[in-house]
C-alpha cells in the first residue's frame, strides 16, 4: 500500500541481511527526504528465529512466521526478500503475483532458470523490481560511473575485478551457503555477482564471452552443528536433526559449492577482463574492488577503503601524471554524501543500503534514482555471466553468452 506518501514494507527473512535492510529502511527517512516514507510494517521469519524479538529490536511493527499471507496483505506496498538464495524465486514471484513491488537480495536466485523466471514474472506484472547490489551506492563507485560517462578515461581496454574474503576456513561449520541446492554456488554467486554487477554498471560494457574459467572447493566437508541464532547461519530441518543426533557423534555435510572461481571475459567493445572471487584468501576480509583501464585514464576502487576512488589522468603532461586519491565525501560534489556527514567524516557499509533504500523510494514515487537501480532483468544478465563462467570451468572451454539463456 502506498497512501499518504508512505510505503509499507514486508521483509521476508532475517539474519545478517535482515539487519542490514532493517537499518536502512529505518534510517532512510532520517538522512534523506524521500517522496515516499518507508514504514517497517512486517518482518517474516522462521519460528526458531523468533521474528517477534527481531521486530522489537529493529523497529518492525509486526512479526510473522507466515510470509505467504503476510505479503498478500492489502496494506503492503513493497516486499523485500532477504532469505537464503533458494527461496528468492518463490517469494519474489508470489509478491509480484500479489501485485507488490519487490526488492531482492543478490544473487537474484539460486539458479539461472529461477533468475529468468523472476525477470519474466516482473516483465509480465509490470511492477517495479530491485536487486540489492548496494555497492553501486558507494559514493566512490557512483563517481566512477559518472566519470566514465563523462569520457574521463576514454575507451575502456581492460578491467580487473576481485572480491576476496578469508572467513571460510576449516573451522566454519556447515550451513546453507555450502549446499548447492540452497545457495546455487559459493564464492561465485556470493562475491563474483557483486563485482560483475559493479563493473557492468561502471563501465557500461556487456560481457559477450567467458573465454576461460577455473573453480575449486578446498574444504570438501564441514561439521554440522545446531543452529546458533547469533551467528546468522541457518540450517535446514534435516541438518538440525543431524546436528542433534544422539551420542554426541559429529556429523559432517558435503560441501557442494565452490570456494573460489576465477574467469576471463571479453566485452562487447573488444576489451578484456578478469574476475576473481575467493572465501579463503587469507588476510583479505572484504577486498572488493576493480581497476578499469581506458585510453585516457584509469580508475581503481577497493571497498576496504570505500570512501576513496583512485584516478589516473593520462591527458595531463607526462611530467605530472600520477595516481590521485579522491576522498569522495564532498557533499556538493559526490553522490549521496551531502545527506550524511561533513566533508571527510567518512561513511561506512550500512550507508550503501540506506542510499539504495532512498533510490528505491524515488523510483516507487516515479522519480529518477541518483544512479540507475538494478532490476530483475539487469540482475538476470549478471546471472547469465555467472552461469557462463561455471560452464566454462566445467567444460574447460570458452562459452559465448549467446548460448546462456
Amino acid at each position: 500500500m502506498m497512501a499518504d506518501n508512505i510505503v509499507n514494507i514486508a521483509m521476508v527473512g532475517q539474519g545478517f541481511m535482515g539487519r542490514s535492510h532493517s537499518n536502512a529502511w529505518g534510517q532512510v527517512n532520517r538522512f534523506f527526504t524521500p517522496p515516499l516514507k518507508s514504514m517497517l510494517h512486517t518482518v517474516c521469519g522462521q519460528e526458531f528465529e523468533n521474528p517477534q524479538a527481531f521486530a522489537e529490536r529493529w523497529g518492525w511493527k509486526n512479526a510473522s512466521t507466515d510470509w505467504e499471507n503476510a505479503i498478500k496483505s492489502p496494506e503492503i506496498g513493497l516486499v523485500d526478500v532477504v532469505t537464503p538464495n533458494y527461496l528468492h524465486a518463490p517469494v519474489a514471484k508470489a509478491a509480484l503475483a500479489a501485485g507488490k513491488a519487490c526488492a531482492c537480495e543478490k544473487p537474484i536466485a539460486g539458479t539461472l532458470a529461477e533468475a529468468r523466471e523472476m525477470a519474466e514474472a516482473a516483465q509480465k506484472a509490470g511492477l517495479d523490481t530491485f536487486v540489492w547490489f548496494c555497492y553501486r551506492r558507494a559514493p566512490a563507485v557512483a563517481l566512477a560511473y559518472q566519470l566514465v560517462r563523462d569520457g574521463a578515461i576514454g575507451e575502456i581496454r581492460h578491467v580487473r575485478a576481485t572480491y576476496l574474503q578469508d572467513w571460510a576456513d576449516e573451522s566454519v561449520p556447515f550451513a546453507w551457503r555450502f549446499k548447492k541446492e540452497l545457495a546455487g554456488s559459493g564464492a561465485h554467486g556470493d562475491l563474483n555477482a557483486h563485482i560483475v554487477d559493479m563493473t557492468r554498471f561502471v563501465s557500461g560494457l556487456d560481457i559477450t564471452e567467458v573465454t576461460g574459467a577455473v573453480a575449486e572447493t578446498f574444504v570438501k566437508k564441514r561439521r554440522i552443528i545446531a543452529h546458533d541464532s547469533g551467528s546468522g547461519i541457518q540450517l535446514t530441518d534435516e541438518q538440525m536433526r543431524y546436528a542433534k543426533a544422539g551420542g554426541g557423534e559429529e556429523q559432517y555435510g558435503d560441501v557442494t559449492v565452490d570456494d573460489t572461481v576465477a574467469f576471463l571475459v571479453r566485452y562487447n567493445n573488444g576489451a578484456i577482463g578478469t574476475y576473481e572471487a575467493a572465501r579463503q584468501a587469507t588476510g583479505n576480509q572484504n577486498a572488493n574492488g576493480f581497476e578499469i583501464n581506458g585510453a585516457k585514464g584509469s580508475l581503481k576502487f577497493n571497498f576496504e577503503k570505500m570512501n576513496i576512488l583512485t584516478y589516473y589522468d593520462a591527458t595531463r603532461p607526462r611530467a605530472v601524471q600520477g595516481w590521485t586519491e579522491i576522498m569522495c565525501t564532498h557533499g556538493g560534489d559526490h553522490p549521496y554524501v551531502a545527506n550524511y556527514w561533513p566533508d571527510a567524516h567518512i561513511i561506512g557499509y550500512e550507508h550503501g543500503f540506506t542510499s539504495m533504500a532512498y533510490d528505491i523510494l524515488l523510483k516507487l514515487a516515479g522519480q529518477t534514482p541518483t544512479v540507475p537501480l538494478p532490476d530483475f532483468n539487469d540482475a538476470y544478465q549478471t546471472a547469465r555471466v555467472l552461469e557462463a563462467a561455471l560452464l566454462a570451468a566445467e567444460r574447460k572451454a570458452a562459452v559465448n553468452l549467446d548460448e546462456v539463456k
